[in-house]
């Protein structure tokens, strides 16, 4: 690869457009940062436009009567599976009334009730109706207009079209700038001495996913390359009523909203028979995997390739009007939502785990942070409860940005020329993208075993060939084979069933041998993901 054909500066690269990234971008601008936001896509083609369900926070002065922080928290640790970290989820929860009232400052607008009160729902493990919405459905779509609005307001400066393509590292091992690829492949080059990732998911690394198309593990890879670990990877959401348009469908699939179930939907086999009757005292309302386990298992039995979701009691004028966006998708498929039930299946949905980071979003290379779906702050666990995504890309957001205005000032300046263009071409091991997510759809879904698992990284191995990362779409390939492989690393590692992994071969939970993260580092050997013990974040509370 050539030399760059540009350059620029800032203080902070944020890499990703969606809650997170842009939020960070925001507050570090009030900082007095010079800030430079870096996406593949467009400003908003990242996963935020697609949460429906809403942001799960207790307000003081607009929660359901006996809420608590406390009590959400419960929640949280409950569907996390004893995997959560406490510090995590109690800095995270408590937080988060403050920044969604900034949010709502922002210009963000949430339901009200005939009232005037910001409407509340539920969805799935939440133990009372806690989650502001947007829209009906349309939270995240919401969010990231009002984020986008207050960017080009306050002339945030975004770099669209650019692939991120290394994290660029002094000879300190701190972080110098980042390289990146535009749509034609002309490389550039940005020096910072901070570099935040914030590029989402994971989910196209399977068949059928509920994930935007950029999805692709990006900055897993880079933080992987960068010398980050990723923990808790093996725990992969899959989100349990995915709109089901048919066998050959691929790629992202319509999601029909968890809230669906909150107001009362009730799942139905094709037979016609209550899917989750005796499997959870919450029944269709119990956390996401034990839902998609219990329909996995219920379309096996019945040799079909998805479920019902019956919501049909709300009656069409009362369905529309809550529901315009699953309405609307559904009709585009010739589905009759508010009077027919509703094909649905289960589809990967929330990556738990991701980049080893704290709340603020240090990870363990100095100058490197992460946020939002890409990292693993210790809040979700085994097992991510319901809206508590968008609440930890808006608090995670506000205090990375705090946090890198802090070590900044704490950090010598690097030289001018600190950041320097790799002097060889970046290659990486790629295995075609169809061959990536077979395997994974095949083995590392929901239910998996060492057989499985085994087989899928044989043919990984065997299908891998080196490549140079001259392309935004080599760059993708590189990172799905290298996330597949860090994920089959992980879920074979762990050989219990906890949470969104489930192990045939080991269907029980066991707290003594493994309550505990699994993490994975590039060996420095092989150059391919291995588990390894985690060492201290700096900032770790």
């Amino acid at each position: 690869m050539s030399d760059p054909r540009w350059e620029a500066r800032a203080d902070l690269v944020v890499v990703g457009t969606g809650v997170a990234g842009l939020t960070a971008a925001l507050t570090a601008g009030s900082l007095g940062l010079r800030v430079l936001v870096v996406t593949k896509g467009g400003p908003g083609d990242g996963n935020t436009r697609h949460a429906q369900g809403g942001v799960a926070v207790v307000l003081p002065a607009a929660h359901e009567p006996g809420d608590t922080v406390q009590r959400h928290a419960r929640d949280t640790h409950a569907a996390g599976a004893g995997l959560c970290e406490a510090d995590a989820v109690e800095r995270i929860v408590t937080y988060g009334p403050d920044v969604v009232e900034r949010l709502r400052r922002t210009g963000a607008r949430f339901d009200t009730g005939e009232d005037g009160v910001l409407a509340r729902t539920r969805e799935g493990g939440h133990s009372t109706f806690r989650i502001l919405r947007a829209g009906g459905d349309a939270t995240g779509a919401e969010v990231e207009r009002a984020l986008l609005a207050a960017a080009r307001d306050r002339r945030v400066a975004m770099l669209t079209g650019h692939t991120a393509l290394d994290v660029l590292r002094t000879p300190e091992k701190e972080v110098a700038g980042l390289a990146v690829l535009d749509e034609t492949a002309v490389p550039g080059l940005i020096s910072a001495p901070a570099v935040l990732v914030a590029t989402g998911g994971l989910g196209q690394l399977y068949r059928a996913t509920s994930n935007a198309e950029g999805a692709t593990g990006d900055g897993l890879a880079l933080a992987l390359r960068a010398g980050a670990g990723l923990s808790d990877l093996e725990f992969v959401q899959f989100h349990p009523t995915v709109l089901f348009t048919g066998p050959g469908a691929r790629g992202r699939r319509p999601l029909v909203t968890e809230a669906v179930r909150g107001e009362g939907g009730v799942l139905v086999d094709v037979r016609g028979e209550r899917v989750m009757t005796g499997v959870h005292p919450l029944a269709d309302l119990a956390p996401r995997d034990v839902v998609s386990a219990a329909i996995t298992r219920r379309m096996a039995a019945t040799e079909a390739d998805h479920v019902l979701l019956d919501a049909t009691h709300l009656g069409p004028e009362a369905f529309r009007r809550r529901f315009p966006t699953v309405h609307a998708m559904c009709a585009a498929e010739g589905i009759d939502a508010a009077r027919e039930p509703i094909p649905v299946a289960p589809a990967a949905h929330f990556a738990c785990g991701g980049v080893l980071a704290t709340v603020e979003g240090r990870t363990e290379v100095r100058g490197l942070y992460a946020a939002g779906e890409v990292a693993r702050t210790g809040l979700h666990g085994a097992n991510r409860l319901a809206s508590n995504s968008l609440l930890e890309g808006l608090v995670v957001g506000e205090r990375v940005a705090r946090a890198v205005a802090d070590d900044l000032r704490d950090r010598a300046p690097a030289a001018p020329d600190a950041a320097c263009w790799p002097d060889r071409p970046v290659t990486a091991a790629v295995v075609e993208r169809d061959v990536v997510q077979r395997e994974m759809s095949r083995h590392v879904g929901i239910g998996r075993s060492a057989d499985g698992l085994a087989e899928a990284a044989a043919t990984l191995t065997a299908g891998s060939r080196p490549r140079p990362l001259d392309s935004a779409r080599a760059v993708e390939d590189a990172a799905l084979t290298m996330t597949a492989s860090a994920l089959l690393a992980a879920g074979a590692e762990r050989r219990e069933t906890r949470g969104c992994h489930v192990r045939t071969d080991f269907p029980d939970t066991d707290d003594i041998a493994w309550c505990r993260s699994t993490t994975v580092r590039l060996d420095e050997a092989t150059g391919q993901p291995a588990v390894h013990r985690p060492v201290p974040l700096r900032g770790a509370a």
